[in-house]
């Protein structure tokens, strides 16, 4: 059977929110199996614990944001599509701050600090999500839609109107049963025009934000000495935060998620539709015998080859 995995010790970091600008310190610590993915706020007296799943997801205006009692840990998404990446079930995420530290705007810092903690296989079947039938989400020109596969695969667009991204590939379909997460999703950054930060700082938001920590563009080219990691960049870091938004859901997905300028809203909203519709999906378990089981396994086999 293909098993739930946690960490095998504490590991921890410090960076700063991009939103508050503030340090935040984040311990990763090991959970029992069906614990699930739980996040926890230690700088509240006592610790609050917010659990994750689609409907504990509260806010998407600028990312994934989980609330629970007026309790919020925010920019919870590129954690996640680690934990996907890494095949992590259980886990408590601690930080002393109402956001997730954005670290270099990507899910790479994560992956090294998962991969120095260790995994651990906890014995026990991990349980997938089989999507049965399709289900689809619309804003406007905007949708995002889950069919069935056998495995996980991604197809997605983007479309900004701008030079620097239109220079780009908008479009990549990634089927993780040929493709490595770590090597061709973790590191895609976060991204935003130069224009918007400065509307966005005036608010009281981005304070964080910076070109060591997000791919900037004023109203030609991306200002970043380094260029971009990848060619495409752009559309694979919305691939990575809609594999943290999907596994926000609890448990990895069996299926083909295809999106056209989906954000997180939409990603959530998706997860929601498919969860209210019970003939949409079942509960499903493997054997390591089983035909293509490393893409069966999540992002388990991404580990391996990081």
């Amino acid at each position: 059977m293909l098993r739930q995995h946690t960490v095998k010790r504490p590991t921890r970091a410090s960076g700063v929110g991009l939103h508050s600008g503030q340090k935040v310190n984040l311990v990763l610590r090991p959970a029992a199996p069906d614990a699930g993915i739980v996040f926890r706020r230690v700088d509240l007296d006592p610790p609050v614990d917010l659990p994750v799943s689609a409907e504990a997801v509260g806010d998407t205006r600028l990312a994934s944001c989980l609330v629970r009692d007026g309790v919020r840990i925010s920019t919870v998404e590129h954690l996640m599509s680690a934990l996907w990446g890494m095949g992590i079930d259980n886990l408590y995420v601690e930080v002393d701050a109402p956001e997730i530290p954005i670290m270099d705007g990507s899910a790479g810092t994560f992956i090294f600090l998962l991969q120095s903690a260790g995994v651990q296989d906890q014995g026990v079947p991990r349980r997938f999500l089989r999507v049965r039938r399709a289900v689809e989400v619309t804003d406007g020109d905007k949708w995002a839609r889950l069919e069935p596969w056998d495995g996980f695969c991604i197809d997605f667009a983007i479309a900004f109107g701008h030079p620097a991204v239109d220079r780009s590939p908008t479009r990549v379909a990634i089927d993780f049963a040929q493709a490595s997460y770590v090597k061709e999703v973790a590191r895609a950054r976060t991204f935003g025009f130069i224009h918007d930060i400065e509307v966005m700082r005036a608010s009281g938001l981005a304070q964080g934000g910076s070109l060591d920590n997000a791919i900037v563009m004023d109203e030609y080219r991306v200002l970043n000495s380094g260029g971009l990691r990848f060619s495409d960049e752009f559309v694979r870091h919305k691939i990575l935060d809609a594999i943290g938004d999907l596994y926000l859901l609890g448990h990895p997905l069996l299926g083909r998620f295809s999106a056209n300028k989906s954000g997180h809203a939409l990603n959530n909203a998706l997860l929601r539709a498919l969860l209210a519709d019970r003939q949409a999906w079942q509960w499903a378990h493997f054997s390591p015998s089983e035909p293509r089981v490393m893409e069966l396994s999540g992002g388990a086999a991404a580990s391996s080859l990081a």
